[in-house]
């Protein structure tokens, strides 16, 4: 055997060799890369696995029958009601709505707000007679002035921080307040947790409504389903979705009435949605005085989008969760009810699953 037939046989076993040792070695790479993304996977969908079960499981059960409404519910009315679009036939049939239901408010439009804090008169030229009348067609319905706006820092909007633009917030209270109203309700969004400029504003405006025997009231988000989740959503999003408990009871200890927007939750199904909506009540029965109203915010809308499935936000769902979560933790409580949002989207079917499940009626009497 020559030398060189030799080296040329070794070269050829060598390459083979590290050729098997390669392919070895690549296969036990991309099984090692395999195992650990399963594993992240795994990570991801386990709590979320874990988060979807608790969900499910608090959906389960029976409602109380006594979790029913309280006769302290209310509805958000769009702006349509001060604009001088709707007549007294209007609020006529209004009534013959509400007839036999527990709704004792109405939140009605009556801003924006501008961004600076005032509020424009030429944006409400019926406000008084609707005021008026719903006092002199539908006695025992309060009509409270729904007060909005965007805020900073998230958008170009009000800055609960400043103290010249609360001032106007407050001017603009004495202004609807003027007209008859029975309440201030505020619904300014997003008040990011902990945020001090709305205690501050609801310190200012609260002797304001005392002073006059009206209400104050407030729209808001909800409570960490997870502690600490509001910090979460501010650190990938920049956005303010959340409250925690411990702020939800700031705000809850400065005003009459809390109504938590209980909505846009993502929740992909009508089971998760109900059993979230228990645990909100839960959550939020847990802090909010017993002599301050608590509504949950009903759905009464369709979307359907990433943070709000139509056919899974209903407002059979949503009455179904409240009442397993008042019936779990507070049942004997009377200062508690539901807001239906809103009434300008609201189907018959919509009001009809309110009043059976809630209600307790089928149809306008």
């Amino acid at each position: 055997m020559s030398t060189q037939g030799w080296l040329r046989r070794r070269v050829a076993a060598t390459r083979a060799a590290w050729h098997g040792r390669s392919h070895r070695h690549r296969r036990w790479r991309w099984r090692r890369i395999s195992v650990t993304l399963l594993l992240i996977v795994c990570t991801l969908l386990t709590p979320i696995g874990a988060a979807a079960a608790y969900l499910r499981l608090q959906d389960a059960g029976t409602p109380a029958a006594s979790a029913r409404t309280r006769g302290r519910d209310a509805v958000w009315l769009g702006h349509a009601w001060v604009d001088g679009r709707k007549t007294e036939a209007d609020i006529a049939q209004l009534g013959v709505l509400l007839s036999g239901t527990g709704i004792k408010d109405l939140y009605v439009h009556t801003g924006p707000l501008a961004h600076d804090g005032t509020l424009p008169p030429e944006l409400y030229p019926q406000a008084r007679w609707f005021v008026e009348t719903v006092h002199r067609l539908l006695p025992g319905i309060r009509v409270q002035s729904w007060l909005g706006d965007v805020l900073a820092p998230e958008f170009d909007g009000l800055n609960l921080d400043d103290a010249a633009t609360r001032d106007r917030m407050v001017t603009a209270a004495n202004q609807v307040l003027d007209l008859g109203f029975d309440g201030i309700h505020f619904d300014l969004e997003p008040v990011r947790s902990g945020a001090a400029g709305f205690l501050t504003l609801l310190d200012r405006v609260r002797p304001v409504t005392a002073a006059r025997e009206a209400l104050l009231s407030v729209s808001a988000p909800v409570i960490d389903p997870l502690p600490g989740l509001h910090l979460l959503g501010l650190a990938l999003a920049d956005h303010g979705k959340w409250w925690s408990q411990a702020y939800f009871a700031s705000v809850a200890r400065r005003v009459d009435q809390i109504a938590m927007m209980s909505y846009d939750t993502a929740m992909p199904t009508g089971s998760l949605y109900g059993g979230y909506v228990a645990q909100q009540t839960r959550l939020a029965l847990q802090v909010t005085p017993p002599q301050v109203d608590l509504l949950l915010g009903v759905p009464a809308f369709w979307a359907d989008d990433l943070g709000h499935h139509g056919a899974a936000e209903t407002v059979a769902s949503a009455v179904r969760g409240v009442r397993l979560g008042l019936g779990r933790t507070a049942l004997d409580r009377r200062t508690f009810g539901v807001a239906l949002y809103v009434d300008f989207a609201a189907t018959p079917a919509d009001w009809a699953a309110y009043r059976r499940d809630w209600g307790g009626l089928t149809r306008p009497e």
